[in-house]
């Protein structure tokens, strides 16, 4: 869990934070990020999970939903540092040699890494243009 509370593309999360959004006293919360971690119950587990956003409450239970979920998170965190607001997705029936989660998040950050660049270099090569312009056409004195 405070794996999740620091990585969450919307946080990091404090206890209180988590508490306040989840209806789950920061106590408890507390006490299962604790080195005795204090088990919760399967319905606040899915009462944390929902509240981020994690429809797989599983994430907590198994380790493949974990790495999975992750990789998810940190391909939406990306996605906001380069301030990406809205993408469209279609989904279809799985089809043989589809690309897993992991690979479809590997493929996200590399088009949202070039689309950055390029917006980089527009801009570089717009700045160049303007100073261009600038000296061709002298400040006249008037």
């Amino acid at each position: 869990m405070r794996h999740l509370r620091r990585h969450h593309p919307e946080g990091p999360f404090s206890l209180a934070m988590l508490a306040e959004r989840t209806g789950v006293s920061k106590r408890t919360l507390a006490s299962a990020e604790s080195a005795d971690g204090t088990n919760l119950t399967i319905e606040t587990l899915v009462k944390v999970a929902h509240s981020l956003g994690i429809e797989r409450w599983a994430y907590f239970l198994d380790e493949q939903v974990f790495q999975q979920v992750n990789a998810e998170l940190e391909a939406v965190g990306e996605l906001r540092r380069h301030g990406v607001e809205s993408i469209s997705l279609r989904t279809r029936a799985p089809q043989p040699g589809g690309l897993a989660p992991e690979q479809m998040s590997e493929l996200l950050k590399g088009i949202i890494n070039a689309a950055s660049r390029a917006r980089e270099s527009l801009r570089d090569t717009s700045a160049a243009a303007d100073d261009s312009a600038r000296q061709a056409s002298p400040d006249r004195l008037t």
